[in-house]
């Protein structure tokens, strides 16, 4: 059974490339959005048009830049590209600053804070993808007294983010783009929460029922 599930996830990842993502994003918005996905190094930044990074040249175009040739990060980095509006797609990295891995508790509390929606947004374009989603709380290191973030209650804030999406509708160049992946990976319309967080809500109910035995 393990070998199975193993095998299971290496064709998942095995179906999932880097060329076809970059190819499926930039059908999608180059045109409309003047914007291109681009394989990058150690760091994903998004770069206006005509403005460079270090060993990143300036481009007519703007670029959104993903870590490593990893899949999960051009998902990530497509999420904050399709959340952000009209005036923070003119500045680097969208005008945020970033806090390196080893943050206070409070830095952590805020960089979850604002990690909430594009992390909804990245789990809905796995889900269309048929790519597996792991939340991110981007602090290895953990706080100042070496404690590491609850992982657990941050993915519940994600998933209640993804409850009022699917209420009042992603933004849209998100939902253009989930449509693109189903599409392409032949997989059904993400129409339903359930679709997404049915693994996680299982997972979910066996914890608290767990809890409540321990504390009984």
């Amino acid at each position: 059974m393990i070998n199975q599930v193993m095998n299971s996830q290496n064709e998942i990842e095995c179906d999932h490339h880097i060329r076809d993502i970059i190819r499926l994003f930039d059908d999608s918005f180059s045109e409309t959005f003047n914007t291109r996905l681009v394989k990058g190094m150690d760091e994903p930044i998004y770069l206006p048009a005509n403005q460079g990074d270090g060993l990143i040249p300036a481009q007519s175009y703007a670029q959104v830049v993903f870590a490593h040739g990893f899949y999960a990060s051009a998902l990530h980095e497509i999420a904050h590209w399709c959340l952000a509006g009209e005036q923070r797609r003119t500045l680097i990295d969208y005008g945020y600053w970033y806090c390196p891995d080893g943050r206070t508790s409070e830095q952590q509390a805020k960089f979850q804070s604002v990690e909430i929606k594009p992390q909804a947004i990245e789990w809905a374009l796995s889900a269309s993808a048929g790519f597996p989603f792991q939340v991110s709380c981007d602090n290895l290191a953990g706080d100042e007294l070496g404690q590491q973030p609850d992982r657990h209650a941050f993915q519940l804030d994600i998933v209640e983010q993804l409850k009022i999406y699917f209420q009042n509708g992603f933004p849209s160049r998100a939902q253009l783009f989930m449509k693109v992946l189903a599409q392409y990976y032949k997989r059904p319309a993400i129409t339903d929460i359930k679709q997404i967080t049915y693994q996680f809500e299982q997972q979910n109910s066996s914890r608290e029922d767990n809890d409540k035995q321990t504390a009984a």
